[in-house]
């Protein structure tokens, strides 16, 4: 199976500040993850002053206050404090991703030379942020939380005429934390069908189970978000990983890719040795004289399986033994 690409979203779960970031950075390269992602924003291009909060936002927010413009304001990344942890994660052996939220911050994200575009769930039916992006002419991770199959065509169809050379779709649902009975992994599986692309999992939902499930049906990238403690002031903590979960998820997955296999159903080197034990033989079932016809009676099936196969019992019945043998001596023709 092809590697599964693992995206740690660090997010806005850093809380403002750079030394928190790199906590999450240090947690993302132990778990082994590929990309550990921020999200690069300037709140002001990003949300009107009007905006209200989520409702999962402001429960896990725990305010009275209901501006969300308020909320992101204090989860901006500078552009310093992204120069640092791009260097950070490469002290680390992991590399940094970011989604944008707007179209300066892609101007930004592509003076990094990240190589690789993320198009959130909410930018999905913004036509100048997907064309803008897409102009670069390099792979797009695209998410489609609140999503039907022509929000998903319309945007790929952008993608395409605008120049993304490579798309791979993430299937998504936005609520925090995502009820079970609406993840719906098998939609992946109509998404891979409808635009015959590589398709993935980016995974709201509490605990690990979900995302492992879905690297089981043939995503290629997981995302999922992470924190240091999901009893963190902030409006994604409660639905992300801890440290000890995101090593967890990320070793279950590797594990997984192994079990997939090619497919092909074989004996394998490792039971080989298992099958003379575990199957049988025909046996004597008394004591048999040299000259008697073998039958139903005098013949029975016994482990191990290293005499004549209990599949060739009818070519073995009706045959006469050339020899004596014991109880539950093996038979030989």
């Amino acid at each position: 199976m092809k590697r599964t690409l693992i995206i740690a979203e660090a997010g806005v779960n850093h809380n403002g500040s750079i030394e928190l970031a790199k906590q999450l950075v240090d947690k993302a390269a132990t778990a082994g993850v590929d990309y550990v992602k921020f999200q690069t924003f300037k709140t002001e291009k990003l949300v009107a002053r009007s905006a209200r909060l989520a409702s999962y936002q402001k429960n896990n927010i725990g305010t009275d206050d209901n501006s969300q413009f308020a909320m992101l304001k204090k989860l901006e990344l500078s552009p310093a404090q992204h120069e640092e942890l791009v260097a950070y994660c490469k002290t680390k052996g992991v590399k940094f991703f970011s989604t944008a939220f707007d179209l300066d911050s892609i101007d930004y994200l592509h003076s990094l030379d990240l190589g690789l575009w993320k198009i959130p769930s909410g930018e999905i039916t913004n036509y100048p942020f997907i064309k803008k992006i897409a102009q670069y002419g390099e792979p797009v991770i695209l998410s489609t939380g609140m999503c039907n199959m022509q929000d998903i065509e319309n945007a790929v169809e952008t993608l395409r005429k605008w120049g993304a050379p490579k798309i791979t779709i993430l299937h998504c649902n936005t609520e925090y934390p995502t009820p079970f009975n609406d993840v719906n992994l098998k939609a992946m599986e109509s998404i891979r069908q409808k635009f015959g692309v590589e398709v993935g999992y980016s995974d709201h939902t509490q605990g690990i189970e979900v995302p492992i499930a879905a690297v089981a049906l043939g995503a290629t990238v997981i995302e999922k978000h992470f924190t240091l403690d999901r009893n963190m002031e902030g409006p994604d903590h409660k639905a992300s990983l801890e440290p000890d979960e995101l090593n967890a998820m990320v070793s279950a997955i590797r594990n997984i890719e192994q079990a997939m296999g090619d497919g092909i159903k074989k004996v394998t080197d490792s039971e080989k040795g298992n099958m003379s034990v575990a199957r049988k033989s025909i046996v004597a079932a008394c004591d048999i004289r040299s000259g008697e016809t073998f039958t139903e009676n005098n013949l029975t099936v016994k482990r191990p399986g290293t005499g004549i196969s209990p599949m060739r019992w009818e070519e073995v019945i009706g045959k006469t033994a050339k020899r004596d043998f014991i109880e539950e001596e093996p038979i030989e023709l």
